[in-house]
């Protein structure tokens, strides 16, 4: 039985620091869930290569297309880039800045 795509509702941007002080970015729509598997082992190829070890940065959306197009966005900054976001400047500020 095919699973229903869940469109509206809560979804999640995040990254995380992996243990050798990479990000790995992505989304869901359950994020206790995700960053769980992502701990255990059970994620994106990224974390079970590199240890995923924390959430640094996150953001809520309550549409899937929303939450989607940011991740893409955000996986198109450079380290620098998304060291800003980690820090607290505005996600908005952040692609302006950018140029994206």
């Amino acid at each position: 039985m095919q699973r229903k795509f869940k469109r509206s509702g809560q979804f999640y941007v995040y990254i995380l620091e992996c243990m050798d002080g990479s990000y790995y970015t992505g989304h869901t729509n359950d994020i206790q869930r995700r960053i769980k598997q992502h701990n255990q082992g059970k994620g994106a190829w990224y974390t079970r290569i590199k240890g995923a070890a924390k959430v640094v940065w996150r953001k809520e959306y309550h549409q899937f297309k929303s939450a989607f197009m940011t991740e893409k966005r955000i996986k198109t900054l450079t380290r620098k880039e998304k060291e800003s976001l980690v820090r607290g400047k505005r996600l908005d500020k952040v692609l302006i800045d950018a140029g994206k």
